[in-house]
């Protein structure tokens, strides 16, 4: 059970306060509410260009990095399609180190075309590098666009193509940078051993006197329901034909959700799993398996991947892998089989929340979410998973015309 409090301040900053004696070190996590679903079709990539910029330098701290390290801290950040997420951990005695730098960054960010010219190399040569230029990168590329036609989940955190984020200029990030990072769209999460009172002293020091920002009135357009099977296929200089198929599912706070992630690890998570069991061990027609759920906020998907055993021909490897699907859905899961891999993820969920960054990243997310106390639901919400309610989900999910398939071969010539 994770104890916590919470308290906003007049500017909308929401902050929650874990307290854990067993540590000298607080985590401090900054959970913005803008991601790459955010952007405008014809701008994207500005979110994770953003992770970049905000550590170039704020109006009063040239390099965010430097007086951290001196304090004996650590720190990251990462993005994705609903939200952009900045952590640190820091000793004890240094934690307003951590609200000193994170609220001046808050305040205003030290844009210049040299800080942007410097982050958008960066962000250019990432997208080169780990999208373009390596095997299977585009993947995600291809295939997000083939199951999403209307709703922004359809592109990257990377963005579209670098295209984007060589245009863009410097009143476009100070915009974006004006419109979400404002105190009213973030979420403070502390832990460590610490005192709320003393939490919202330096709350109130260091963020209270920051404006909030304008309101924001998201129109993100729903995705359709898709009612018919969608194809992809290409080819790339890789060494083994793969395969990716995926399924719309529901979002992150639906009721469903955790039975659709036990029907990704049932299907493949580990050796144990269906598709690797029969597909990779047994009939040896793929060298490698594996399933898992998106996670996102709105509905996201279910999606299996494999990279076929060579000298196997992929669409003899795509019929056996839909064959095992259907003969999955047709077969009551054994109590047996969906009490392990609960027990696999209940067990990740309990060793995570050891560490204090664990438990303010998932404080912080889960009020994103809308209601803090999932933070203490959710094995309780795994273990209430039936296998009747493993087999509607897997029926309603794993159906041809809601299926999407990339078939990503290697090209010989």
């Amino acid at each position: 059970m994770i104890q916590y409090d919470s308290f906003t301040l007049d500017n909308g900053l929401r902050f929650l306060v874990h307290h854990d004696r067993s540590t000298p070190i607080v985590a401090m996590n900054i959970l913005y509410q803008v991601g790459a679903k955010d952007e405008h079709p014809d701008k994207t990539g500005f979110a994770h260009l953003f992770e970049h910029l905000m550590f170039g330098g704020s109006v009063n701290i040239p390099r965010y990095d430097e007086p951290l390290q001196q304090a004996g801290g650590e720190n990251n950040a990462f993005t994705n399609s609903d939200y952009t997420n900045y952590y640190l951990t820091v000793p004890k005695q240094n934690l307003e180190t951590a609200f000193w730098l994170e609220s001046d960054r808050m305040l205003d960010l030290a844009f210049s075309p040299k800080s942007l010219e410097t982050q958008r190399n960066v962000v250019i040569e990432e997208f080169r590098q780990n999208y373009l230029n390596q095997p299977y990168g585009d993947a995600w590329l291809l295939l997000k666009p083939l199951a999403y036609k209307q709703h922004p989940y359809q592109w990257n955190t990377i963005g579209k193509e670098t295209a984007h984020i060589e245009n863009a200029t410097l009143e476009d990030v100070k915009d974006f940078y004006s419109k979400y990072y404002n105190p009213n769209n973030a979420i403070v999460a502390i832990a460590g051993d610490v005192q709320t009172g003393d939490i919202k002293k330096l709350a109130e020091k260091w963020f209270g006197s920051i404006k909030s920002g304008p309101d924001i009135l998201r129109t993100i357009p729903s995705e359709p329901k898709q009612t018919e099977a969608r194809k992809l296929e290409v080819k790339r200089k890789v060494s083994a034909d793969s395969i990716y198929l995926a399924w719309h599912s529901c979002g992150r706070t639906h009721p469903d959700y955790e039975a659709v992630d036990l029907v990704s690890d049932l299907l493949g998570s580990g050796q144990s799993s269906v598709l690797f069991k029969e597909l990779v061990l047994e009939k040896a027609l793929f060298a490698e398996l594996s399933a898992f759920v998106t996670g996102d906020i709105d509905p996201g998907l279910l999606v299996v991947t494999g990279k076929v055993t060579d000298g196997i021909h992929h669409a003899q490897a795509l019929d056996a892998l839909t064959k095992t699907l259907n003969q999955f859905k047709e077969r009551p899961v054994s109590e047996q089989s969906l009490r392990k891999v609960k027990n696999r993820v209940i067990t990740g969920q309990v060793f995570g929340d050891i560490s204090v960054l664990s438990k303010a990243m998932k404080l912080a997310y889960y009020t994103y979410l809308g209601d803090t106390a999932l933070i203490n639901e959710q094995t309780n919400r795994y273990r209430s998973v039936s296998a009747g309610q493993i087999k509607q989900v897997a029926d309603s999910v794993i159906n041809e015309s809601n299926s999407n398939t990339l078939i990503y071969l290697k090209d010989n010539d």
